[in-house]
């Protein structure tokens, strides 16, 4: 191990990896370890025989095929075809290490006892039984504007100003009916609590104008807005790895670290490993490298759900279904989320499909908060994995401390937060915006 670099990296999660690559592009001498000995961290793809031993339930049964078959998410997450990750992924390792995904077949949001899809097509908006005739009047009222809706142009607000009134009021401005708020606030805004009503409604329409981008980039937006890498996540850590060490990033797993020092002056110095002492301007990591510089801030609850059969309400090879808060009762604060794959997509063998629920953690009893999630996969679950996750957050930026730690995985079925946070950790780091402009790859097709 060499005695200086720029970096020191801790930790292999997507977040950490991502950075790893675009510091190593950047010119700097990286330096990234790992306590285990797998890419990935907490997101990376486990096979059979490893998913059995992460949650000690001893070996797998023959009926379950072949534990290479499976690439199982520890955190599973869609990708908005328009979002900040992927256009990371363009920027950097999608054509390079020809990297496929594949679009998934729908989206959809539970309303009592039914589960209806998410309209994409003007077609499916009038046919749908979300919405009454007058209330899909209404509706497209509000969609027509918030798709006009330009931040520089005052002029296309109308009689409202989305910079300083609330969604709440503009949802009021409408006439729209508490059940078509909850559909546009949770399966289209992807919100995942009612805290967005009283926050500027210019960050709802934001959210808005994602999904309809991401939607219209395939297929003519007739199917969903979401994408997922073939053989799962942990295929995108170790992209960035490989880009990484190609740049002349230094690389070892298996290597805990046994001690980080920080001078008088609070500013980090270096690290202590087995291997040696490494000194560096200054360290990234996530939130289990570094206990006392980081709050937590809450708990999220996972069930992975190996299955014989799809999704019995939507029938489809993969989707997304979300459970607003208000249909689980109790009433809960949080949604439930639930993620679908397939063989399709390389993560389990024929005939076996793979499903994640997943929600933020309210009680003591995080499991049942889970149940509505899973009842609604159907009868086909053969075995569960469960867990519950503490969420961190940092104490300082790091600006002074020269110490970048992550944010924790959230509870959603997207990477959006977590792309914000690593685009926000490389400008602190650098100083300057990370400039997509001038990435070392051609754009790529996903």
């Amino acid at each position: 191990m060499e005695e200086e670099y720029d970096a020191v990296v801790c930790g292999t999660g997507l977040t950490e990896c991502i950075l790893s690559g675009l510091l190593s592009v950047a010119g700097l001498k990286v330096l990234h370890l790992d306590r285990n000995r797998y890419y990935g961290g907490e997101s990376a793809s486990l096979n059979l025989d490893q998913l059995y031993k992460n949650f000690s339930k001893g070996e797998p049964p023959e009926s379950m095929g072949k534990s290479h078959l499976y690439n199982v998410d520890q955190i599973a997450k869609f990708l908005l075809a328009d979002g900040e990750l992927v256009k990371i992924l363009r920027a950097t390792v999608v054509n390079r290490y020809q990297m496929e995904f594949m679009l998934c077949d729908g989206s959809f949001v539970a309303r009592g006892s039914q589960v209806y899809k998410v309209p994409c097509t003007e077609k499916e908006a009038l046919s749908s039984s979300l919405m009454g005739i007058f209330e899909k009047r209404r509706a497209a009222k509000f969609f027509a504007w918030a798709q006009d809706f330009d931040k520089e142009n005052p002029k296309t607000w109308g009689k409202l100003n989305p910079m300083e009134q609330t969604m709440r009021e503009v949802f009021a401005h409408y006439g729209l009916s508490k059940d078509t708020v909850e559909f546009i606030g949770h399966a289209i805004a992807l919100n995942e609590s009612e805290e967005f009503l009283d926050r500027r409604a210019y960050e709802t329409i934001q959210k808005i104008a994602l999904y309809e981008a991401s939607l219209s980039m395939y297929e003519g937006g007739t199917v969903s807005p979401f994408v997922y890498p073939l053989y799962g996540l942990g295929e995108l850590p170790q992209a960035f790895a490989r880009l990484s060490a190609v740049y002349g990033g230094t690389y070892m797993l298996d290597t805990p670290v046994d001690k980080i020092d920080f001078g008088a002056d609070g500013q980090f110095q270096g690290i202590q490993t087995s291997e040696g002492y490494a000194k560096a301007r200054f360290i990234v990591g996530d939130p289990t490298y570094f206990p006392d510089r980081v709050k937590k801030v809450g708990q999220v609850a996972r069930t992975i759900c190996l299955m014989d059969r799809p999704v019995e309400a939507t029938k489809q090879q993969s989707c997304q279904i979300i459970i607003p808060y208000s249909q689980v009762k109790p009433v809960r604060k949080h949604d439930i989320h639930i993620i679908q794959l397939s063989e399709v997509h390389k993560v389990v063998p024929s005939g076996k499909y793979l499903a994640i629920v997943s929600t933020v953690a309210e009680t003591s009893n995080p499991e049942k908060e889970l149940e509505p999630g899973v009842n609604l996969l159907g009868s086909g679950v053969i075995e569960k994995f469960t867990s519950v996750t503490n969420l961190y957050q940092p104490l300082d930026d790091g600006k002074e401390s020269k110490c970048f730690i992550s944010d924790s995985y959230d509870s959603s079925s997207h990477f959006e937060g977590a792309a914000k946070n690593i685009l926000e950790l490389y400008e602190r780091i650098t100083g300057k915006p990370y400039d997509f402009d001038k990435s070392i790859a051609t754009a790529g097709t996903m």
